[in-house]
């Protein structure tokens, strides 16, 4: 299950809750029990790479990929 952040407008308090992505969007109140939140944009960090795998041919990304020229 993923996590998701969340803001309290009330007490500005940040918090995170694991649910479910079919309930992403569902309203959430805060440890404090006030129900003004807003869920905050995360960005999840990869590292490293699966064992066994390679990394793919020609590095990707726009100037990697050729599409820059």
């Amino acid at each position: 299950m993923p996590t998701y952040a969340y803001r309290c407008r009330e007490c500005t308090e940040t918090f995170e809750l694991l649910r479910p992505m079919s309930e992403s969007g569902a309203p959430a109140a805060c440890p404090e029990g006030h129900h003004d939140t807003v869920k905050l944009l995360t960005t999840v960090a990869l590292t490293g790479a699966a064992s066994g795998a390679a990394a793919p041919a020609g590095g990707g990304g726009c100037c990697g990929g050729g599409c820059c020229g």
